[in-house]
Parts: structure tokens; sequence; C-alpha cells
């Protein structure tokens, strides 16, 4: 019998923001709570889709060299500081704000996202291959319980996805070659990139991660190596 392709899979890269934590609804739920405790009349619905629409044009300076190299957490802020003048936002002190753009930091697991990792684990070694920095990682997996081998990812490839040396790097920081790993994502440009330079794939579906009315990434566009419903659903698949 021929062996499985994914036999010599020794390690999973996950992308973290929508893949295994819920960035939005946890937003949502801490301006809400920032609004009730200042008098703010926002709708923080808008305000956390405004920011997340500003993540990339943020990583794209930086990826074509209209920016030095920066850390996802100074991104949001630059993004934060014109959104508050946007939404007129008012009367929160400058702790208050920094309190606010590490609100990245605080972002809450899918319910199945730690029982299915936890189970993955036993098998596999876990890594982030996400665009967020290091501590901002390390701060969201200590509240989360998200149980990572290696933080790793684009603050240490110091490149930001989907650029070929985030996902090489991570691979060799790991020790092995890119066939040995795989990237799980619920993004089909993030799990082509990671093809391209040859990982294997999981696309994990998350139809909610920009809330009831989205429209992308609603099933795997491409015929990635494992396709799967959630982390749990993943683990079964792979054996764990």
């Amino acid at each position: 019998m021929a062996a499985s392709p994914l036999a010599g899979v020794k390690a999973l890269g996950f992308d973290v923001f929508g893949t295994v934590v819920d960035w939005r609804s946890s937003i949502i739920r801490e301006g809400e709570a920032l609004g009730r405790a200042k008098g703010l009349d926002v709708s923080w619905e808008a305000f956390t889709d405004a920011w997340r629409a500003l993540y990339q044009p943020g990583l794209d300076k930086v990826r074509t060299g209209a920016m030095p190299w920066t850390r996802l957490d100074d991104l949001h802020r630059m993004s934060l500081d014109r959104l508050l003048v946007d939404f007129e936002i008012r009367g929160l002190s400058d702790s208050e704000i920094d309190h606010l753009n590490r609100v990245w930091h605080r972002l809450d697991p899918w319910p199945d996202s730690v029982p299915g990792l936890t189970r993955l684990r036993k098998k596999y070694v876990l890594a982030t291959l996400s665009n967020g920095n290091v501590a901002l990682m390390v701060n969201m997996a200590k509240r989360a319980g998200l149980p990572w081998d290696a933080i790793l990812g684009a603050e240490p490839a110091r490149h930001y996805k989907p650029q070929p040396e985030a996902y090489l790097r991570t691979a060799d920081f790991l020790g092995l070659r890119p066939e040995e790993c795989m990237l799980v994502a619920a993004h089909n440009s993030d799990l082509a990139a990671a093809a391209r330079v040859g990982f294997h794939t999981a696309f994990v579906r998350r139809p909610t991660e920009y809330g009831p009315t989205q429209t992308r990434d609603l099933r795997a566009e491409q015929a990635w190596d494992v396709v799967a419903e959630s982390m749990v659903d993943l683990a079964a698949k792979l054996g764990c």
C-alpha cells in the first residue's frame, strides 16, 4: 500500500486571526463595554469592520517597502488613531487607547479551537504562522489557552504573508522542509501562497468570521489536502 502523501508532515502552522480566534465578535464585545463605560455612541460593528479593512493596506506598505519593517501592534495603532477621528471617538486617555489597541491580544478562540489543537498536538508540532507579532501571539495564547509549541510567522521571518519568506522561514526555524509542514487556514489565498512554496494545506471553514453576511472563504476553492469544518474535525481527519 502506498504511503499517504501526508505521512511526512511533522508540523502544522496556523493562520490565527479568523482561523483559530474570532476577532470580530471579540472586538465588538470589548468596544461595546468601552462604549457603555465612557458614554460613547458608536456602531462597534462598523468600527470593527473598518479596523479590519485597514489591515491589508497597512501590511502592503511594509511588503512593498513603502514603510520599513513594522510590527502588527504598531500598524494596528496607526489604523486605530485614524478610526478614532473617523468615528469621532473622544475622551479616551492614552492608556485607554493603548488598551483598546491591544484588544487584538485578547481575542477569544472559536469553541472548537482549544480541544482540536490539544488533540493535534499529540501528533504534530504546532506553531503560529500568523502576521501577528510575537508579543501579541504570546499574550493571546496565555489568555485563551492555545497550546502552541512555537510562536513563529511574520515577525521572526520579517516578512508578512503571503510573501514566500513567511512560510519558508517558519519551516526553517523548525528545522523542516516545506513538504514536512502544513498550513492550516480559513483563507483560500493564504493556503494558495503556502502551497506555492511546497507546504501541504488544510482548509478549516469559518463561515461567520466576517459576520453573518460573509461572502468570502465560505468553501474550499481548490483541492486542498484536507478540508474540515472545525479544528476537532481536522484532528479526526489527521488521525488525532
